[in-house]
């Protein structure tokens, strides 16, 4: 399974985020190549716990859908998120790639972490489930733009 844990994993994502320029359009969905940019920097600092989150009350936070959802099926186009995760840095594209770079590459000296902050829609995950829903909402939105 993919996952932002393995280095190859995590050295295509990064090399499709270089192909992300300004005028990328998305395939669907609302958002720019910046804001998704700024939405995925978000993420990881959420999953680092840099970000706090309200949490939510939905019936996928348990077994099984959160499994289902983490490690099977598609994500769904158009699905809400945290209001947190929709905040950030705005600005061109290669303005921001830089600081998104920077949190990936820094995301393995996490591993081993004793706790894990709390994800606003499934709850507790593992050091093993953070690492596969980080690499598939990355992918999920870079194929949103073609990369």
């Amino acid at each position: 399974m993919k996952s932002m844990w393995n280095e190859p994993d995590r050295r295509s994502m990064l090399a499709r985020i270089d192909r992300l320029a300004d005028g990328t359009q998305p395939r669907w969905g609302k958002m720019s190549a910046d804001r998704m940019l700024a939405h995925l920097t978000q993420s990881v600092k959420m999953a680092t716990g840099e970000l706090a989150t309200k949490s939510k009350r939905l019936p996928i936070r348990y077994f099984p859908l959160k499994q289902l959802i983490i490690y099977l099926l598609p994500f769904p186009k158009g699905t809400p998120t945290a209001p947190e995760l929709l905040a950030g840095a705005e600005g061109p594209v290669s303005a921001l790639k830089p600081e998104l770079v920077r949190l990936v590459e820094r995301f393995p000296a996490l591993a081993g972490t004793p706790s894990w902050p709390e994800h606003p829609a499934f709850g507790h995950l593992t050091e093993r489930a953070w690492g596969v829903l980080m690499y598939r909402h990355f992918d999920h939105h870079l194929r949103q733009f073609g990369v």
